[in-house]
């Protein structure tokens, strides 16, 4: 009776919840570089945005003198040859000089900005490769021995101060890969891989966005980049490769059992388990990664619980059903999800 009480509750809220626990993390700032590729985009835009707000000024100031002096001009016409003489001087330094420095400038700074997008300043430290869907993100971290290639969802781990080789592609439409802290934006097309590189200065998590409108849930497309020491993420490797391991407690066993059983094998995929699904994200170490339904909620017990019971009212239109789990199994389910570290 209990466990049918939890399961109606957590139904009713799910509205709720996906207005209070919404990830909202940093905001897209690309306006400050937090890595190499980043930092020259962003010398590149403040140099833009400087410039043409100075122009504007001086625009705007040399129309008001204008009318002023005009003014003038009219009342004593003996001042309209000195006035010609100073309006062709401003015509050389504001018209031709100012605007050749200004350009060549913009030119090297773009040229640097080129330079630091097409390629990194070392050997990546991995290849990733990213597969945009509608509407969340499959990462895969390639590796020589395709068994231990590392998959998971939304949550990109990187090292700091070592760059990282994305391959970005698509599985159905065209989306638009973008971390604004750590790089400029890169399409991803069907049937097409964009190369594209990531480098971190500093540790810290680091939003995403998907920037090419795909659909209804567009804008609850956020990726996730975790930069950490290198040291931090061998060991976030090492664990990541690793199979879910099989849960020993009695709620645990019996929730696997239900993962089994129910439509959640069809379409995610456990490593150490019997779900093989391909349609929805990896669970392999869900209780790991930081958000869940690509950044729209945290990972927390009542999120996990809400996505389960009724996910199309968090994030109308995905792929995954509304679940009709009984109550006990429901809760059973849920303490197996934790045990995926």
């Amino acid at each position: 009776m209990m466990a049918a009480i939890v399961v109606r509750r957590v139904r009713s809220a799910v509205p709720i919840l996906a207005l209070l626990t919404a990830c909202t993390g940093a905001p897209l700032n690309y306006m400050y570089g937090a890595g190499p590729v980043a930092s020259s985009l962003a010398r590149l835009g403040w140099w833009l945005l400087i410039v043409s707000a100075v122009v504007v000024a001086v625009v705007i100031v040399l129309v008001v003198v204008g009318v002023l002096r005009g003014q003038r001009l009219r009342d004593d016409p003996s001042l309209a040859r000195t006035a010609a003489l100073g309006g062709l001087m401003w015509i050389y330094i504001g018209g031709l000089l100012i605007p050749a420095v200004i350009l060549v400038i913009s030119f090297g700074l773009t040229l640097g900005s080129l330079h630091a997008t097409s390629r990194p300043s070392q050997d990546p430290a991995t290849t990733i490769r990213i597969i945009g869907h509608r509407w969340w993100w499959e990462v895969h971290y390639i590796d020589r021995d395709p068994a231990m290639t590392i998959v998971t969802a939304n949550e990109i781990h990187i090292p700091v101060g070592q760059p990282v080789r994305l391959e970005l592609t698509s599985g159905d439409v065209i989306h638009s890969f973008w971390v604004p802290k750590l790089a400029g934006k890169t399409d991803v097309i069907p049937g097409s891989t964009n190369i594209a590189w990531l480098e971190a200065d500093s540790a810290g998590v680091y939003r995403g966005h998907c920037t090419e409108y795909c659909g209804l849930q567009h804008t609850n497309m956020d990726p996730t980049v975790v930069a950490e020491s290198p040291r931090e993420f061998a060991d976030w490797e090492t664990a990541q490769r690793a199979s879910a391991k099989v849960p020993t407690a009695a709620a645990a066993m019996a929730g696997l059992a239900v993962f089994q059983k129910s439509a959640c094998a069809t379409c995610h995929a456990i490593r150490g388990s019997d779900a093989v699904g391909r349609v929805g994200p990896d669970l392999t170490h869900l209780a790991s990664r930081l958000t869940i339904a690509a950044g729209v909620l945290q990972n927390r017990r009542g999120n996990v619980a809400g996505w389960i019971a009724n996910s199309q009212a968090i994030k109308p239109g995905n792929d995954m059903p509304v679940m009709t789990i009984a109550p006990n199994d429901f809760l059973a389910l849920l303490a197996y999800l934790e045990t995926l570290k």
